[in-house]
């Protein structure tokens, strides 16, 4: 089964797509993983990327669909996948389709993971990391035992310069431009369901299950 998992930045869909990738036994695929992966190990898309990078450039969708598409062709990759975080426009939606056409491949399922801006401007301003030993807290769903310490080595909690209000306010600004259209796009597919992303994950699991098994029957 191949999947793309859409959704804002704090929506839950890296967590969601691990536990999906182990019941699947499928590979989850983010895009800045696998673009690291092929700058580090020197495969001719990520070469042409390095070179993008160093210059301080976008690295151009021909690019980044070229990596997905060295990705793809490896062999955990034959009983499905998982795309999380990619396709981000639509001009990278239609190289997708197009690259998976030249294959003999088609997504099967895309899944929006829905979550109101607030709640999401709540989840991600909440963290806090250790200056220490780095160990992740929530002021309001995962508190620290003593104000601003760290429960394990005690040492100052501070937030991170992409966890601040106008930098998520940025982020969710840029995806709402870039790739909200692609829920009309999927819609227009016939192939986009959408779900809350809200509540345990436990239950927002079950909710993608009962989407993705019901497509596999």
């Amino acid at each position: 089964m191949n999947i793309i998992l859409l959704g804002p930045p704090g929506a839950g869909k890296g967590t969601q797509a691990k536990i999906l990738a182990k019941k699947f036994n499928i590979p989850q695929i983010s895009t800045g993983d696998i673009l690291r992966g092929a700058v580090k190990e020197q495969t001719p898309m990520g070469i042409k990327a390095k070179g993008f990078m160093d210059a301080g450039a976008l690295v151009p969708d021909g690019v980044v669909v070229g990596i997905v598409e060295e990705r793809l062709a490896k062999d955990d990759c034959s009983g499905g996948f998982i795309l999380d975080g990619f396709p981000r426009t639509v001009a990278q939606a239609d190289a997708l389709k197009e690259m998976l056409v030249s294959h003999g491949k088609a997504i099967d399922h895309v899944v929006s993971v829905e979550v109101d801006s607030e709640e999401l401007l709540q989840r991600i301003t909440g963290r806090r990391t250790c200056r220490g030993c780095g160990k992740g807290f929530h002021i309001a769903f995962n508190p620290p035992k003593i104000a601003e310490k760290c429960d394990d080595c005690g040492d100052e909690l501070y937030q991170r310069d992409d966890d601040s209000e106008e930098t998520m306010r940025k982020r969710l600004d840029v995806y709402n431009a870039q790739t909200s259209p692609l829920i009309a796009y999927y819609t227009k597919e016939s192939l986009l369901r959408g779900i809350q992303g809200t509540g345990s994950i436990e239950s927002i699991q079950q909710a993608l299950l009962k989407i993705l098994e019901g497509a596999r029957e």
